[in-house]
């Protein structure tokens, strides 16, 4: 499907995993793909069986490659598992599933970076090999890592959220590694050459907030002079995915556009919220941040488009 009022204009996007992705297929229907730059969190990567895995990069890949599992938002569509049931029955972890075909991007991104690649290098050279045009720039090249501390101790963000369900409480978040860390060269350039930067309706806290860490991050947001435009991940009152509702509990942050719009306060120039959450428009706009009310749920491609219109027109 095309919708075009293509746009090519330059348009940064600050990305996590699944609602990143989403919105990205969305926005490639109203902005051309070479224009936009997704600068994703790496704060999610992990390394199992030997393997660098990334998961945010690699959903975003997959869901604008049209090779992501439309159910589940994450893995490759028909993918088998042959290899991880065999690793299973030698006696390796297998809580983080990995298909025989999701494999060959970690197998191939390991072998890349023992040879010198950076993960921007590699994450291009896979875009180019799968059709994306779209600019995916993994936010820096050192290795940050998302902890979650809770009350059994701190673990890691795919240790808490897939392995263990994200079933404990939430008393604190550290993103180690992200002092000694700084973002590429490639997004830089992306933020200052952009005309407009989104910031996707990704977890603010973990995914976002990892990137907005970096240092100097926050600096340039806070001296933009271009748009910001945010989509609110709440709904109603709750996340559209993942277990952002405990993590603005925690933070202090009320379950909602409004703590959204507060957490994102002198960051953003407007927030993009759901219908259902119109009655926070007020509140919102005393921040000093546009509240803009459409419909966010990106059920469909079509509604994927609309919003990206919206957040385009914003």
């Amino acid at each position: 499907m095309q919708t075009h009022t293509t746009s090519e204009s330059p348009v940064a996007v600050l990305c996590g995993g699944v609602g990143a992705a989403r919105f990205l297929e969305g926005l490639v229907q109203v902005v051309a793909p070479a224009a936009i730059s997704a600068i994703i969190n790496t704060g999610d990567d992990i390394e199992l069986h030997g393997l660098d895995i990334s998961p945010d990069v690699d959903i975003v890949l997959c869901t604008l490659a049209g090779l992501i599992h439309p159910g589940q938002g994450w893995g490759i569509v028909d993918d088998t598992d042959h290899c991880h049931s065999m690793l299973a029955r030698l006696g390796a972890e297998h809580w983080f599933m990995l298909g025989d075909k999701d494999l060959a991007l970690h197998i191939q991104r390991t072998a890349l970076r023992k040879t010198g690649h950076t993960a921007t290098q590699i994450a291009q050279q896979f875009a180019q090999a799968l059709g994306v045009a779209v600019r995916l720039l993994p936010m820096t090249h050192q290795t940050v890592q998302t902890y979650i501390a809770t009350p059994a101790g701190a673990v890691h963000f795919q240790h808490f959220l897939v392995r263990d369900r994200a079933k404990a409480a939430i008393t604190g978040i550290d993103y180690r590694g992200i002092a000694d860390a700084v973002a590429t060269d490639e997004v830089w350039q992306a933020l200052r050459s952009a005309q407009r930067i989104c910031i996707a309706p990704s977890n603010p806290i973990v995914s976002v907030g990892t990137i907005l860490a970096l240092p100097g991050m926050r600096d340039f947001f806070a001296q933009r002079t271009v748009p910001v435009v945010a989509v609110s991940p709440i709904v109603g009152g709750s996340a559209i995915k993942g277990p952002l509702v405990p993590m603005l509990i925690n933070a202090g942050y009320e379950v909602s556009p409004l703590g959204i719009a507060q957490w994102y306060a002198g960051l953003i120039d407007t927030l993009v919220i759901d219908t259902v959450d119109a009655d926070f428009a007020p509140a919102i706009a005393a921040l000093g941040i546009i509240p803009v009310v459409t419909n966010t749920i990106m059920r469909d491609l079509p509604a994927k488009a609309a919003l990206a219109q919206t957040v385009m027109q914003a």
